[in-house]
């Protein structure tokens, strides 16, 4: 087998935010940056992979990954995860490399996944599942299990089953995918970062995974999915104010997507607007940095992106503003595959 390059790209949330892990709405796109890795053969026993970008190494026995941190935590855990799932992995030489920023929001953790993932596959000579949700599922794993972030599915979905040109609405309770065109004509989606750095697993975004299995186990639901706005005044205080967003923010996937098929634009900007509302006042996912960058966005609308707790701000701008410095121009594109 030959050397193989496998591209797993960013994604941006649309709208639909902490709603993965409670069973709701979301809906997402894959973005044209992202991570890249090189997958050649090697002899011996071992993998060897190089972060080319933070200039690290790392080397660990095929059969015997165990744990690690940082970086060296995706390939590792997605080695044990592939060989567990049965594929018969072969040492190899991985180089990593992206222009996604870390931290930003957009979702570089499953890009990686994703690239690691396809260029593993290859350099094995092993075909993918035909259904990609199946390597979603695996992606996840790798995060939550080795990486000690208890995320949901969105990210992995998003990097490997968007279309290009479109959105995709994701239901989590059934994994039900749909494509929804995502035309904005003379309208801009950028990203802005906040200049604080979101992590998943060292923010507030497991702390908040577990008040919502809180909620559900006061309510005596599976998953908030289930819940209502009536429900909410039977939860204690930060509870009531989890599972509201929750229950809003499904609302609102199913809004946006309404207004895009009518191409109601304003619309669009009023929830995004709306979604960061309910993020900051009921999911307290915000930080200074990131209203004082909504605030200078000059937008139409805009909301945080990414779970919150820092990162990157989403915002629409109307035809003929200008862009904030540092603003990066984001459209539906491809989702992960080899290069």
């Amino acid at each position: 087998m030959s050397t193989v390059q496998a591209r797993g790209p960013g994604r941006v949330n649309l709208i639909g935010e902490h709603t993965d892990y409670n069973g709701g709405l979301a809906l997402p796109f894959a973005i044209d940056r992202g991570v890249t890795v090189t997958a050649e053969p090697a002899g011996g026993k071992e993998i060897h992979a190089e972060a080319h970008d933070l200039g690290e190494t790392d080397s660990f026995l095929l059969d015997c990954p165990g744990k690690a941190r940082g970086w060296r935590a995706f390939v590792r855990g997605m080695v044990a995860e592939l060989t567990g799932a049965g594929y018969g992995l072969r040492p190899c030489r991985l180089r990593i490399e992206g222009d996604l920023d870390q931290g930003a929001g957009l979702s570089s953790s499953a890009a990686l996944e994703a690239a690691l993932c396809l260029a593993l596959l290859a350099t094995a000579g092993e075909a993918e599942p035909a259904d990609r949700r199946e390597l979603a599922k695996l992606c996840s794993r790798v995060e939550n299990g080795w990486v000690g972030a208890q995320t949901g599915l969105l990210d992995q979905l998003a990097s490997l089953c968007s279309e290009p040109g479109h959105a995709l609405r994701i239901d989590f309770a059934t994994l039900d995918l749909q494509p929804v065109p995502l035309d904005l004509g003379d309208w801009t989606l950028v990203t802005i970062d906040s200049g604080t750095v979101h992590e998943h697993a060292g923010s507030g975004y497991n702390e908040r995974r577990a008040e919502c299995r809180q909620a559900c186990e006061r309510l005596g639901i599976a998953s908030l999915r289930d819940a209502t706005i009536a429900d909410v005044e039977r939860l204690p205080e930060p509870l009531d104010r989890r599972a509201r967003h929750v229950i809003t923010e499904n609302e609102r996937v199913d809004e946006m997507t309404r207004a895009l098929a009518a191409h109601d634009l304003q619309a669009v900007a009023a929830l995004l607007d709306a979604s960061h509302a309910s993020l900051r006042d009921d999911y307290d996912s915000s930080t200074p940095e990131v209203e004082r960058t909504i605030d200078q966005a000059g937008a139409a609308g805009a909301r945080m992106v990414g779970g919150g707790f820092g990162g990157a701000v989403l915002a629409l701008l109307r035809p003929g503003v200008v862009r904030p410095p540092g603003a990066l121009a984001v459209v539906p594109g491809p989702p992960a595959a080899l290069v």
